[in-house]
């Protein structure tokens, strides 16, 4: 189908569905339960980028700015840019690795219910068979449509197939190439590194400040036109029940564009009767039109909306470097209930390696939090948020890229409640029998329980009373465990 053609159908979906491209009639929408109880899900970035394995994700970007460390890595390691550009990464991009079934396979043991690889990122590459650019994994690198495999595998497992596409980012993103000789000026490849449109407030690191603006410099209308073709038609293909992006389609240039896309998204997903939704970032989408994604970071108090925060196991990267450091299960477990607490959902990013391996660290801590979750699960999936999220003084930092390892200790709770009983997760193990949950007493506000157990060790629990002081509970012995735990209190 032409773009032409593609056009003329997201127009005609959108006027004979229940969804016009307005705000008014694109509000209201409740988010999916499976995504609301699951809770729980896997972020994939991989692509070119896993090659040359160096600095970041962004490497496509940065290794034709001037003055970057990719930049001299690039020069050191592979020659002059003209010589050998970022195209000539692809086929070395094999995947011969790669099987689907097994990363499916390792995410379900994670305990995740759904799974969101990333279909296109902002170099330009797809990771999906698409009639809109030949540079595609279908065609070249792996010689095979990754995201129909991931997504025939969610199938088979019950997982919730999801994906993302990053490709508004790509209007601008090697733009420094246009600033020396190098393959982003030769014609014979326009259709990859894309407009590669340049301009000073969009060169180098200034382009952070340029992007975050919201009337600055945005995409021309063909490019617009093309990337909303580009995006129906993987809805089209592929049916995910979410379509994340990332931070640029807030621009006010994408505006009319994001109310088309949603519009034709939603009325698609009517036609298939499935719950849908959309994530975004800062203030692209109005409330209740889509769902608000806190990028490496988190809110700092209960939302009366749900919401998602995506981070990556990798600390300097979402994609495979050789010198990526990698969080702690721990650290991974932790934020995973500080975000359920919130009315939340969470999604962890993994970085396979080009051969489509994924590392011995992340598959660690994939699979002790699934441990984690086998015991504690209950707490978590389907629950909503009790009157309060914490006690104790140590939280994380609120909004975008506020994370951090957070040192907490044992008078640290999280809380989430479920069919009368309220599940309250000690952040750090007790290190004797007696433990106090202060947000329990016994005044006219406080609460009544009839019964308090501990997830995974139903005897543990002793004993247990509720005085003005709080909940007073004593354990039958010493817990020894190196994650949080967590006692469901029922109510009376």
């Amino acid at each position: 189908m032409t773009q032409r053609e593609y056009l003329k159908t997201i127009d005609e979906v959108i006027e004979n569905g229940k969804y016009s491209d307005d705000w008014a009639s694109l509000s209201g929408r409740k988010t999916p339960d499976w995504y609301y109880n699951g809770k729980f899900g896997i972020f994939i970035h991989w692509g070119i980028y896993s090659v040359p394995a160096y600095g970041s994700e962004w490497y496509s970007r940065n290794m034709y700015v001037k003055g970057s460390e990719e930049y001299e890595h690039h020069l050191k390691t592979y020659g002059p840019h003209k010589e050998f550009g970022y195209k000539d990464f692809i086929p070395m991009f094999k995947g011969e690795r790669f099987d689907g079934a097994k990363w499916i396979e390792l995410f379900k043991k994670a305990g995740a219910k759904f799974v969101m690889p990333v279909a296109e990122h902002h170099d330009g590459f797809a990771m999906y068979d698409t009639e809109f650019n030949r540079w595609n994994a279908k065609n070249m690198g792996p010689k095979q449509d990754v995201i129909g495999v991931l997504k025939a595998e969610c199938e088979k497992s019950g997982l919730v197939f999801c994906t993302s596409s990053h490709r508004a980012e790509h209007y601008f993103f090697m733009n420094g190439g246009r600033t020396f000789d190098s393959d982003v000026n030769d014609p014979e490849y326009q259709d990859f590194y894309g407009p590669a449109f340049y301009d000073e407030k969009l060169d180098g690191s200034a382009m952070h400040k340029a992007c975050d603006t919201v009337d600055e410099i945005g995409p021309d209308e063909a490019y617009l036109k093309d990337w909303l073709c580009r995006t129906c038609e993987l809805v089209d293909r592929y049916r995910p029940k979410t379509v994340y992006f990332d931070w640029w389609i807030h621009n006010k240039a994408f505006k009319p564009y994001l109310k088309k896309f949603a519009a034709y998204y939603y009325n698609r997903a009517e036609e298939w009767q499935e719950e849908v939704t959309i994530d975004y970032k800062h203030n692209a989408y109005p409330p209740t039109t889509a769902t608000y994604d806190v990028e490496r970071g988190a809110l700092d108090g209960i939302s009366p909306t749900p919401w998602q925060t995506d981070t990556a196991i990798g600390n300097t990267s979402w994609g495979y470097t050789v010198d990526n450091d990698f969080k702690s299960s721990y650290e991974i477990i932790t934020t995973l209930i500080d975000v359920v607490s919130k009315n939340g959902m969470f999604l962890l990013n993994v970085g396979p390696k080009p051969d489509g391996t994924i590392t011995d660290e992340e598959t660690a801590v994939l699979l002790k939090t699934g441990e984690w979750l086998g015991v504690n699960g209950e707490g978590i999936y389907e629950t909503s948020p009790w009157r309060a999220y914490r006690e104790g003084e140590h939280q994380a930092g609120g909004g975008m890229f506020s994370e951090g390892r957070v040192d907490y200790d044992e008078k640290d709770f999280r809380f989430t409640y479920k069919k009368g009983a309220v599940y309250a997760f000690q952040m750090k193990a007790p290190a004797g029998t007696a433990v106090t949950i202060k947000s329990f007493h016994n005044d006219r506000c406080g609460c009544c329980a009839r019964s308090v157990s501990m997830l995974g060790n139903g005897n543990a629990v002793k004993s247990f009373a509720i005085d003005e002081d709080g909940l007073h509970i004593v354990l039958d012995k010493k817990i020894s465990s190196e994650f949080p735990v967590c006692y469901k209190i029922e109510l009376e």
